[in-house]
């Protein structure tokens, strides 16, 4: 029998978004997929590992230096950026909220949710234009839950 826990996330998306502060890391990340686990890098140089369907491979996201000095076949430099509130991972609309604004704003992005955060992998040198996008989200999510009515 399996235990099962209670995710301590936000689930209201209201909040999660008036919330919403960001982080960008320093590293250059990329995509790469692997063909079998024995060519696997370790653990501690991988941000995700994903087994792709059909015997495609298995997608590793790591950092560019790392792929680079293994020979390891790559695409789409990226830096990542880690959403700081907690997102329940039940939280309806969070991810595609945020990814439709970037998208608004000609760029793509490759979100990844963990159990506590959700992370955006930006294309290399929108990162400084991601996070304004981020901010004017937040700030108008901020500015609709002051001026909503209260019941009361």
């Amino acid at each position: 029998m399996s235990a099962q826990t209670t995710h301590p996330g936000e689930i209201s998306l209201a909040k999660l978004l008036a919330t919403l502060t960001a982080t960008l890391h320093p590293q250059t990340y990329v995509f790469a997929v692997v063909a079998c686990e024995s060519q696997l890098p370790p653990f501690s140089e991988v941000e995700m590992f994903f087994r792709e369907a059909k015997a495609e491979g298995i997608t590793v996201i790591t950092t560019q230096e790392y792929a680079g000095s293994h020979g390891l076949e790559y695409s789409f430099p990226c830096r990542k950026i880690t959403l700081d509130v907690t997102s329940s991972l039940d939280a309806v609309g969070f991810i595609a909220v945020v990814a439709t604004r970037l998208a608004a704003a000609g760029m793509g992005v490759n979100p990844v949710s963990g159990f506590y955060h959700d992370h955006l992998f930006i294309p290399l040198g929108k990162e400084e234009e991601a996070f304004r996008v981020i901010a004017e989200l937040a700030e108008e999510k901020r500015q609709e839950s002051q001026n909503a009515p209260s019941i009361t």
